[in-house]
């Protein structure tokens, strides 16, 4: 009786020193955010021979009920080096988890540090997520970064300018790209989203995103960009040809921009020719006259004139 007495007592010695030689980790806290949880705690502070590890257990609202209060391991957080622990396979429910970690340095324990209060996945921060929008065709292509699981996104989408008559899509975490056909050809479209719990909680939503519906068989010439660089083009030549005429040198002026003479027809001192038409020659015959037929002429034009 009393060798057990003393076992016993040696037993509970050694579990005292086997447990209070190695300070507990300290303040253990989880750090969710998109639903990946992730339990830290700061490096132990602590003198040990070897390697000091850190091992991890978590207790749901199954082993709660179901098995007796029992703890589980976490597969990947066992004996680790590391001060942090990933559970976001291991927190499956939406239920409150108990979570606790403890550090080993050889053969020596520490105590339990436990984290508190209790963690349920809904308390995961929801960031803002990442979206591209393009355009194919007639059809709009929103896709998605590194969604949450469980989670889905709600996408709006509405006609610039008629934003009381948009529509919401919502997409599974997992498909990452939504596909929006049979879109108004020369139409512009506006795009948000925002992810959405199971429980409800939502997170902010994207910035506005809008991209024009473009016909693939239009000219490439009223593409967006394309229009943008022939604008851009064209005022660029425009500048340099005016500067070129504001700055131009009178001698490069003279090589560069050459005066053609004006025709005769414009100029002011007009030399006007009428051309004259040849004077044509006075054609006479000679006559010969007798005295006295010159005699009686010239009596008879006297008497004319005197009766006038």
């Amino acid at each position: 009786m009393t060798v057990s007495l003393l076992l016993l007592l040696m037993t509970l010695l050694n579990f005292t020193n086997d447990v209070w030689t190695l300070p507990a980790p300290g303040s253990v806290f989880m750090e969710s955010v998109d639903m990946r949880h992730m339990l830290r705690w700061p490096p132990l502070q602590a003198s040990c021979n070897t390697t000091l590890l850190y091992s991890v257990q978590y207790q749901g609202e199954f082993e709660l009920e179901h098995q007796n209060g029992r703890w589980m391991e976490a597969p990947g957080c066992q004996r680790i080096t590391l001060s942090h622990c990933d559970l976001t396979s291991d927190l499956g429910s939406d239920s409150d988890y108990n979570i606790r970690v403890r550090a080993h340095c050889g053969s020596q324990r520490s105590a339990w540090t436990k984290l508190s209060p209790p963690f349920n996945r809904r308390q995961t921060k929801l960031s803002v997520p990442k979206m591209t929008v393009t355009s194919a065709g007639d059809a709009l292509q929103v896709s998605f970064e590194t969604l949450p699981l469980t989670s889905t996104v709600d996408v709006t989408v509405w006609k610039k300018g008629e934003k009381l008559q948009a529509v919401v899509y919502s997409m599974p975490a997992e498909e990452e790209v939504l596909h929006i056909a049979a879109l108004q050809e020369g139409a512009v479209y506006c795009v948000t989203a925002q992810t959405v719990l199971n429980s409800g909680f939502r997170s902010n939503s994207t910035d506005t995103q809008c991209v024009s519906i473009i016909d693939p068989d239009a000219p490439a010439w009223k593409t967006p960009t394309t229009l943008t660089v022939t604008v851009i083009i064209t005022a660029g030549l425009l500048f340099v040809l005016f500067w070129s005429i504001v700055h131009c040198r009178p001698e490069t002026c003279k090589t560069h921009f050459h005066k053609e003479p004006l025709p005769q027809s414009l100029r002011g001192n007009w030399d006007i020719q009428i051309p004259m038409s040849p004077q044509e020659k006075e054609l006479c015959d000679q006559m010969v006259m007798e005295p006295n037929q010159a005699s009686s002429q010239t009596d008879a034009a006297l008497i004319t004139h005197q009766e006038d």
